[in-house]
């Protein structure tokens, strides 16, 4: 178990795939329509209106209610990461962004662009969001609401969020891509052979 604050440094570069990471300070949420947004910012030459170097950005869709004068996370859980793996490289790359947090994994773009530049990408389990939004210490501040709720990009300070499974480190390793390899491996050379299928 590793223990991590922001601003995230060339320390990302020591995790390995495995690794077991609660993480502590900003986090930034954004999803399909933010990675959107994000992509024709770039287009434009423009920035995001956070600056993602050294954090961590978590693929989420909260749910987030008006608390006095600020936000309270009602529930907050991880989103499918595939999703965003047309945008995700680029957001590495301009950003300075040392953490993707998802479920579900990422492709080889986004692998490739967290060896390049010194991230990584953990996987959150997903179910248990209500539990997770204990997590949240408070909402810094919010940006894109015109994207709604879920959409909008919201920048939290965490508390030990986690567990986090390193699933993509910054040495090329990609353990959902491993997984998939051993079990296509162990299906053509095992289980077809004893079902009789070539």
């Amino acid at each position: 178990m590793i223990r991590l604050k922001t601003p995230l440094g060339e320390e990302v570069r020591e995790l390995n795939v495995g690794d077991v990471v609660y993480l502590t300070g900003t986090v930034v949420t954004m999803r399909d329509a933010g990675h959107r947004r994000a992509a024709e910012l770039f287009a434009r030459g423009e920035s995001l209106p956070v600056d993602l170097r050294g954090l961590a950005l978590y693929h989420a869709g909260p749910v987030v209610r008006r608390a006095g004068e600020g936000w309270e996370v009602v529930v907050i859980g991880p989103t499918t990461s595939t999703r965003m793996e047309i945008y995700e490289a680029e957001v590495i790359e301009r950003t300075g962004v040392r953490m993707i947090i998802g479920k579900g994994g990422m492709g080889a773009r986004t692998a490739e662009a967290c060896r390049k530049h010194g991230a990584v990408y953990a996987v959150y389990p997903g179910g248990a969001a209500a539990l997770q939004a204990e997590q949240v210490v408070r909402v810094l501040g919010v940006h894109w609401l015109d994207l709604g709720v879920p959409d909008a990009m919201w920048v939290l300070e965490v508390k030990d969020l986690g567990p986090l499974t390193v699933a993509i480190d910054s040495k090329g390793r990609n353990l959902y891509e491993e997984i998939y390899r051993e079990a296509r491996r162990r299906i053509d050379e095992e289980i077809y052979p004893r079902l009789g299928i070539k």
